[in-house]
């Protein structure tokens, strides 16, 4: 729980307030049995009025003070745990964001949008519940069990037994109840996990008619979750009646003792009611801490998730920055080998090749032969195994790789659109851009006409994952994005599939115009073509570089993809 409480210093104000008005309401709640049994010794027995209204006008003010100190309580408590639950998020949000790529697997998108939402909130609802009433349970306990004493030693002694009994019996619910609230934040992963994938694959889904199977695939996970929280529930709520019974007894024994020690002589009248009163408060506490111990069970389990994600390192490389970015878009690999996180497989395995800048390179190859994970070591998001990688000459740790990543510009293989509306998502990169600059970049992605055909233009809004667009729309979306940065170096990974070949190659001329190094990944001969040179990777490997004649020449696979493109080159007997 330090988590917890490195958050609640940022509002120790607040907090302090909650308590201070929390003893407040606990001292006069405490001094109330007392007045009482004073009204009923010294007005009650002897019908003195007086007396009687004396002690009850002090009661009503003391209880009057009380709700004034409780509804400030709940002020400040609810200031505190909201406050916690905005800094925990914002650093959380943080904290992903400066991920390094190896630890993203770590995490599906379900879990970290539950730890988002649902982790947080059962933290936020334990704060708000320990400031209003956590604090105040364990000192009444001790407080009435003190008052109890100093009104009559002799009845009070009960508590000593009984109320210890009771405690130990919580502090083994809360270690129980925390393995299973665990349990049951790991099923609700799993439900979010299902509905996550079957909201953005919706489409799919009918496609295959398989709603029957993902409607059981849904149900089986919700089953599991109402299942581990129903049980869950059940050890903690059966914990009540335990305690109900032994404060119940408890309290049958005062005043039975009590009217014993009454008959003779021994006590007075109010004495027993006093004590009975602080019986009571004791009993609704401890009947109480049955709630607190499933608040403090689930936020423990919810802590120690967030405490996972927090204790990720965020991949901070430790070798000295002595560039701030590339000066020119030239590239080269030299004896590179890559494998992803917790994999033994290579996917890159002695990669060798050199770029110069400003040539316009075709990657192609076979279906994991390594592409984009070649890709996705030029801007830095994974660093290879062994070897080095060269920008501008330079060796890419050596640099900034914030600074690098602004040179570069970057289409998915599937193209990421952002809910909001078609300006925002082509200015994603440069927010500063002009009208004309995004203007020009959308009429070089072969995309403006359609946009200026929009009823509402630049400023049409566009769902989330651009759902309301087809393929081919949101890949020239995700180009004009990429060009309008102006990158020392683009990369295409396989972003003109779903282009047909007449807007292909209107963009392919459109680049020229663009003074930057370009990367293509592509599987279409008529696009390696128009390219520099070809890049051929097989099962991670260089298999051949040089141009579209040479590799007709020299390479038996690149002639057989080009031929069943239908094109043809240098003829062998």
């Amino acid at each position: 729980m330090k988590l917890i409480l490195s958050y609640l210093k940022l509002y120790r104000f607040s907090a302090l307030m909650a308590l201070f008005l929390t003893f407040a309401e606990l001292g006069t709640d405490l001094v109330l049995p007392l007045i009482l049994a004073k009204m009923i010794n010294e007005g009650v027995l002897y019908k003195d009025i007086g007396t009687v209204v004396y002690w009850g006008a002090i009661m009503i003010g003391l209880a009057l003070l009380s709700l004034l100190a409780g509804i400030g309580n709940s002020f400040y408590a609810s200031y505190a745990s909201m406050g916690f639950s905005h800094s925990i998020r914002s650093d959380l949000f943080s904290k992903i964001q400066h991920f390094a790529f190896k630890n993203l697997s770590r995490f599906p998108a379900s879990g970290l949008v539950t730890r988002f939402t649902n982790d947080v909130r059962q933290i936020q609802n334990t704060i708000f519940m320990g400031l209003r009433i956590m604090a105040k349970a364990p000192l009444t306990i001790i407080g009435g069990i003190a008052m109890a004493f100093v009104v009559d030693a002799r009845l009070a002694a009960v508590f000593l037994i009984t109320v210890p009994a009771a405690l130990l019996f919580l502090a083994w619910v809360l270690q129980q109840a925390g393995k299973r609230f665990s349990r049951v934040q790991n099923k609700v992963d799993d439900v979010n996990r299902v509905m996550q994938e079957n909201l953005s694959g919706m489409r799919l889904i009918r496609a295959f008619a398989r709603r029957p199977f993902e409607e059981n695939r849904f149900q089986r996970a919700n089953t599991e979750l109402a299942s581990e929280t129903r049980q869950t529930f059940r050890f903690v709520e059966a914990s009540m009646p335990v305690l109900l019974v032994l404060m119940n007894a408890t309290l049958i024994f005062i005043i039975w003792f009590g009217h014993k020690e009454t008959m003779q002589g021994s006590t007075s009248v109010g004495n027993v009611v006093a004590i009975v009163n602080y019986a009571l408060r004791i009993s609704i506490m401890v009947s109480t801490f049955t709630f607190i111990t499933l608040a403090f069970s689930r936020a423990k389990a919810s802590a120690e998730r967030l405490q996972e994600v927090f204790s990720i390192e965020n991949g901070h490389r430790t070798e000295q920055v002595t560039e701030r970015a590339p000066k020119n878009g030239s590239i080269a690999f030299h004896d590179v080998c890559f494998s992803y996180p917790n994999t033994e497989k290579a996917v890159l395995r002695q990669v060798s090749f050199d770029v110069q800048n400003g040539e316009r390179i075709a990657i192609m190859g076979a279906t994991g032969s390594g592409k984009t994970s070649l890709f996705q070591l030029i801007p830095g998001l994974f660093e290879p195994d062994s070897g080095s990688i060269e920008l501008g000459g330079t060796q890419l740790i050596k640099y900034d790789l914030e600074a690098v990543r602004k040179q570069i510009g970057f289409v998915p293989q599937e193209a990421i659109l952002f809910s909001g509306t078609i300006r925002e998502n082509i200015c994603f990169g440069k927010h500063d851009a002009t009208e004309a600059e995004m203007i020009q970049a959308a009429k070089d992605a072969q995309i403006h006409d359609l946009i200026a055909g929009l009823p509402a233009g630049y400023d049409t809004v566009i769902g989330q994952r651009g759902v309301n667009l087809s393929g081919g729309q949101k890949q020239r979306l995700s180009i004009a994005r990429a060009l309008l940065i102006h990158p020392l170096i683009l990369m295409l990974d396989d972003s003109t599939s779903a282009l047909d070949m007449k807007t292909e190659s209107r963009l392919l001329e459109a680049l020229d115009r663009y003074r930057c190094t370009t990367l293509m990944i592509t599987q279409k001969i008529r696009s390696a073509e128009k390219a520099d040179r070809i890049l051929l990777l097989e099962d991670g490997a260089v298999l051949a570089f040089g141009t579209h004649t040479e590799l007709m020449e020299q390479s038996a696979l690149y002639r057989s993809i080009a031929e069943s493109q239908g094109r043809r080159g240098v003829q062998h007997g």
